[in-house]
C-alpha cells in the first residue's frame, strides 16, 4: 500500500496545472475541494487497479495485454492518464508563419523539412498532445514527443503497406512515452522503436530527420514553413505548460531500469544510433567546440552541427543530408542505450 500512495503522489506531481490553474508567475489559484476530491479518487483508483493487475497471471495495462512482451511488463508502468487520456491530433490544421501570433522567437518546435514540404510542431502544443498523425504529400507521418524525457521522434507511418495511427497508450517504459496502434493494439516503445506486443511485435517504423530548435531558428531557415495550429479541435491553454518547471528541475518522475550519472539527468543530448552503435553528444560538450563535430559512427561518417544560440544540434551524413537523430534528456538516452558511447570534446575531436 505504501508504494502505491507513493505513486499515487508521483502522478498527482505530474499534472500539477490542471488542478492548480496560473494566474501569473507568482500567484496560483486555490483548486476547489471537490475537483482535488475527485482528481485524489481518480488517481487511487488507477494505481489500486495497476498494482493489482500486476499480480495477475496475464499482465494486462489499461486493457493492453502484456504478456510475451520484450521487456518486463513491470517495467511498463501507468503514467496516470488512461488510453487516449492525453489525445493524439489525428485532423492537423496548419497556417502560414505569419499567422502564428502564438509563438515567441525562443519558443521550441519540433521542424520537418520532407518531400518539398516545410511544417513545424511547436512543443507548447505537443505538451498536451504528444502525437501528431499527418502527412507528407501521400506519405503517413507520425509526430512524437515526450515531455517527460524531452524526446521528439518523427516515423514513416507505415509498416507492411499499411498506414499505422498512433495514440497514447496511458503507459510508460523507462519515464518514456509508449504509444499503440490503433488498428491492431500492438504498444510501441517512443525510444526504443519497438513494438511490444501484438501483431507488430518486434517490427520497428522508419525513423525520419527532424530538428529541435527555436522558432526563430526554424523560420529563418525555412521562411516558408507551415506550423501546427492551435485550433486542434481540443480546448487547451497552449500558453501554459502543464509540466511546470519539470526540465529545470533534477527529479524523475517514474523508475528507470538503468541510471547514468556522468551527466545531469536533465541535460540536453543529441543522440544517434548507427549499425547498432549508439552514441551520444551532450550539449555541454559540444558547446566547447567550434560547432561541428566530425565523427565516425557504426561505419558511418557524420558531422554533428551544434547552434549554442538556439540550443540545437543536427546530424548530417557523408554527403550533408541530414540523418535521423534524437534531442532527448540525458537520463532518457541513457536509460535505453546502457552501453551508449559518449562524445567527449578536446579528444581528438576540434
Amino acid at each position: 500500500m505504501q508504494s502505491a500512495l507513493n505513486l499515487l503522489f508521483g502522478l498527482l506531481s505530474r499534472f500539477p496545472s490542471p488542478l492548480i490553474p496560473t494566474v501569473s508567475d507568482n500567484s496560483r489559484l486555490s483548486p476547489h475541494p471537490l475537483i482535488c476530491q475527485a482528481a485524489t479518487s481518480w488517481c487511487l483508483a488507477t494505481v489500486l487497479m495497476t498494482t493489482s493487475l500486476a499480480g495477475c497471471t496475464t499482465p494486462v495495462k489499461n486493457g493492453f495485454d502484456l504478456e510475451g512482451a520484450p521487456i518486463p511488463p513491470h517495467d511498463i508502468r501507468s503514467g496516470g492518464p488512461p488510453r487516449d487520456g492525453i489525445p493524439a491530433i489525428d485532423h492537423p490544421r496548419f497556417i502560414e508563419a505569419d499567422g502564428a501570433d502564438f509563438l515567441d522567437d525562443e519558443d521550441r518546435v519540433l521542424g520537418i523539412s520532407r518531400s518539398g514540404i516545410v511544417k513545424a510542431y511547436p512543443i507548447n502544443i505537443l505538451n498536451w498532445h504528444e502525437i501528431v498523425n499527418d502527412k507528407f504529400g501521400a506519405e503517413p507521418v507520425a509526430v512524437t514527443y515526450c515531455p517527460l524525457t524531452g524526446s521528439g521522434i518523427a516515423y514513416l507511418a507505415r509498416l507492411n503497406g499499411k498506414t499505422i495511427h498512433l495514440g497514447t497508450s496511458g503507459l510508460l517504459y523507462n519515464s518514456n512515452l509508449v504509444m499503440y496502434d490503433r488498428s491492431t493494439e500492438s504498444l510501441w516503445s517512443q525510444l526504443m522503436n519497438l513494438a511490444l506486443n501484438g501483431a507488430h511485435k518486434g517490427a520497428r517504423l522508419v525513423t525520419l530527420p527532424m530538428t529541435t530548435t527555436t522558432w526563430a531558428d526554424w523560420r529563418a531557415r525555412h521562411p516558408d514553413t507551415r506550423v501546427l495550429s492551435t485550433a486542434t479541435g481540443y480546448r487547451r491553454n497552449y500558453g501554459r505548460n502543464p509540466y511546470g518547471g519539470y526540465g529545470n528541475s533534477p527529479r524523475i518522475y517514474f523508475p528507470l531500469t538503468h541510471r547514468d550519472h556522468r551527466y545531469p539527468p536533465k541535460a540536453l543530448t543529441v543522440g544517434v544510433l548507427l549499425n547498432g552503435q549508439a552514441k551520444a553528444y551532450p550539449f555541454t560538450e559540444l558547446a566547447k567546440t567550434t560547432g561541428d563535430v566530425h565523427d565516425r559512427v557504426g561505419g558511418w561518417d557524420i558531422t554533428v552541427r551544434f547552434d549554442p544560440h538556439h540550443h540545437t544540434a543536427t546530424v548530417y551524413g557523408p554527403d550533408e543530408t541530414e540523418i535521423p537523430s534524437v534531442t532527448a534528456y540525458w537520463f532518457g538516452w541513457a536509460a535505453f542505450h546502457p552501453d551508449t558511447q559518449i562524445f567527449r570534446a578536446g579528444r581528438g575531436h576540434p
